[in-house]
C-alpha cells in the first residue's frame, strides 16, 4: 500500500508538472524558499552519469527485483513502510525512464522541486531518500526485516509476542528440550528429584 501511494502520487505529480510548468518559467513560494521547476534529468541522483542512462535503468530494475524478493519473507511493519518507500520511489522514476522521450530505456527522469543550494528532484527521489535514512535507522536499531532485534549479537523478538516461540527455536535448533515452566535467561530450570 505504501508503495502504491508513493507511485500514485509520483506519477499524478509529473502529469500534473508537465501539463503547467513545462516551457514556462519557474513559480518561487516562500519567498524563493520552495521554486517548482520543471526539468528533465537523464542520468542518476544529482544528474550524475547523465550518458549513461540505461545503465541507470538496468539499475533500478534490479533494484525493484530486489526489493520484491526481500518482501516475500517481510514481518516487520517498520521495513515493509521502508521498502515500500524505496519501491514506490524506483518504480516512479522507473516508469519515467521506460515511457518517456526519447525512447523506450533511455527516457528522461521529471524533476520539479527545487530548494536552495540543492538539485532539483521529485516526490519519488523523496520516497527513496526517506526509505534509505528509515533502512539505516532500523538497521542502527538492530530491528531485523523478520521482526526480530539484534541485542549484544543475538536475535531476540522484537516484541514481547513470540518469546516462546523464538525460546522453542532456539531449542529445536540446539538439540536442547524447553523445560515446561518459565525459566529465564541465566536461571536454571528446577532440576527433577530422581
Amino acid at each position: 500500500m505504501i508503495a502504491l501511494t508513493a507511485l500514485a502520487l509520483d506519477v499524478v505529480t509529473k502529469i500534473v508538472v508537465v501539463a503547467t510548468l513545462q516551457d514556462r518559467e519557474p513559480v518561487r513560494l516562500l519567498g524563493g524558499l520552495l521554486t517548482l521547476r520543471e526539468t528533465r534529468n537523464s542520468g542518476a541522483a544529482f544528474s550524475i552519469g547523465t550518458g549513461y542512462t540505461i545503465v541507470f535503468t538496468c539499475i533500478a530494475i534490479g533494484v525493484v527485483i530486489a526489493i520484491l524478493r526481500t518482501a516475500r519473507d517481510l514481518r516487520s511493519t517498520p521495513w515493509a513502510v521502508c521498502l515500500g518507500l524505496m519501491l514506490g520511489g524506483a518504480v516512479g522514476n522507473l516508469a519515467d525512464r521506460m515511457l518517456r522521450a526519447p525512447a523506450p530505456l533511455k527516457g528522461h527522469v521529471v524533476d520539479w522541486i527545487e530548494v536552495p543550494n540543492w538539485p532539483v528532484f521529485n516526490l519519488a527521489d523523496s520516497a527513496i531518500v526517506c526509505g534509505g535514512v528509515l533502512a539505516v535507522v532500523l538497521a542502527a536499531r538492530g530491528l531485523q526485516l523478520d521482526g526480530t532485534r539484534i541485542s549484544d549479537g543475538k536475535a531476540s523478538p522484537a516484541s514481547t509476542e513470540g518469546t516462546k516461540s523464538t525460546n522453542s527455536t532456539e531449542a529445536r535448533d540446539t538439540g536442547v528440550a524447553e523445560d515446561a515452566g518459565d525459566a529465564g535467561e541465566g536461571e536454571k530450570a528446577p532440576e527433577e528429584k530422581a
